[in-house]
């Protein structure tokens, strides 16, 4: 039913739509076969809607006196990779770090037809932290991964000793200012990415236009895989993950987090989801962090917010020693 409907919208999801031609970097699948993550991967089979799928996952346990277990969720342009440093750093200040790569991403299964939800997304990491027996969890979550550490905060209360968010996406609702775009839209934007338009996205809206040589591992992996016959599937689910995130607030259930939550807050982000759909008077008016950041400390109960002075939307990334500092006070009892 899924390829007839798409077809019917003229998109097809198999090898010969159109890809961008990419020579900077090595090709990879779509799962990043070959590429090796910082950590030994493991891969959780699970049924969801009908079809069975695996969900890759990094699970190291500290050699130190153990203080609990972090997870880790990754950003809607990453993958679990991305944590290395940070899962060392974890790792050596004695927590065991739990790295899943969500569904449609990293290393995980990219189905051809699935109903993206934060639920969704929250009750598959679920059955493998239940899967590996451990009860409770501190949950981080970057970017997109803060949306569905929220959501995952709000379902599960009683597992969760605290939550961080480092430049959590959804500190406001997008759909209150940007028409709404059909999956479609989205798709057809994605099977126009290059190396070259991925880099400048990532040094204008990451990096502040100050390009350093350790930003290259990921735009090289995200760019690794636009070459491959299956990433017009890859591009399918990037799609549909937009779509999720556009019409999937949780900017309005903030104030109903039952857990201890700290925020970590690059003052520098901008980062906002349409913002080239909207007028340049309303673009200016989101995604506005500096401001957010306390709007939203003031609704959720038992918060405490961190900013980190001159950095973007990648703390951990652009400058790791702050980001390390932030959240050891974080993590603090």
């Amino acid at each position: 039913m899924k390829t007839v409907i798409l077809l019917l919208l003229g998109i097809s999801l198999t090898a010969g739509a159109q890809t961008n031609q990419n020579n900077k970097v090595p090709a990879l699948g779509i799962n990043l076969e070959g590429y090796s993550y910082p950590y030994p991967v493991h891969f959780h089979l699970l049924e969801s809607q009908g079809q069975p799928l695996r969900m890759a996952y990094m699970h190291q346990k500290t050699s130190k006196a153990r203080k609990g277990t972090v997870v880790l969720m990754h950003g809607k342009n990453f993958n679990g990779a991305y944590w290395g440093e940070t899962m060392k750093y974890l790792l050596d200040s004695g927590y065991d770090v739990f790295v899943p790569d969500q569904i449609g991403f990293g290393k995980s299964t990219k189905p051809d037809h699935y109903h993206y939800t934060f639920q969704q997304l929250a009750l598959n990491t679920k059955s493998i932290i239940d899967s590996l027996g451990i009860r409770k969890v501190v949950v981080l979550g970057h970017s997109m991964g803060g949306m569905l550490a929220t959501r995952y905060a709000l379902m599960f209360p009683e597992q969760v000793e605290k939550l961080i968010l480092e430049n959590p996406i959804g500190l406001e609702d997008w759909k209150l200012k940007v028409p709404y775009q059909p999956v479609e839209s989205w798709y057809r934007s994605e099977l126009k990415k290059t190396y070259e338009g991925l880099k400048k996205y990532m040094l204008t809206s990451y990096y502040d236009n100050k390009w350093r040589p350790e930003y290259d591992p990921w735009l090289n992996l995200s760019a690794a895989v636009l070459d491959s016959p299956d990433y017009p599937r890859y591009a399918w689910n990037a799609a549909l993950t937009y779509d999720m995130i556009f019409t999937q607030p949780v900017r309005h259930e903030f104030r109903f987090l039952k857990v201890p939550t700290v925020l970590i807050i690059g003052q520098r982000d901008k980062t906002a989801l349409g913002k080239d759909l909207v007028s340049e008077a309303v673009a200016k008016t989101m995604g506005n962090y500096a401001t957010l950041d306390q709007e939203v400390a003031q609704e959720i109960p038992n918060s405490r917010l961190l900013e980190l002075e001159g950095i973007g939307h990648l703390p951990h990334i652009e400058n790791f020693p702050l980001f390390k500092e932030h959240l050891s006070k974080a993590l603090e009892k």
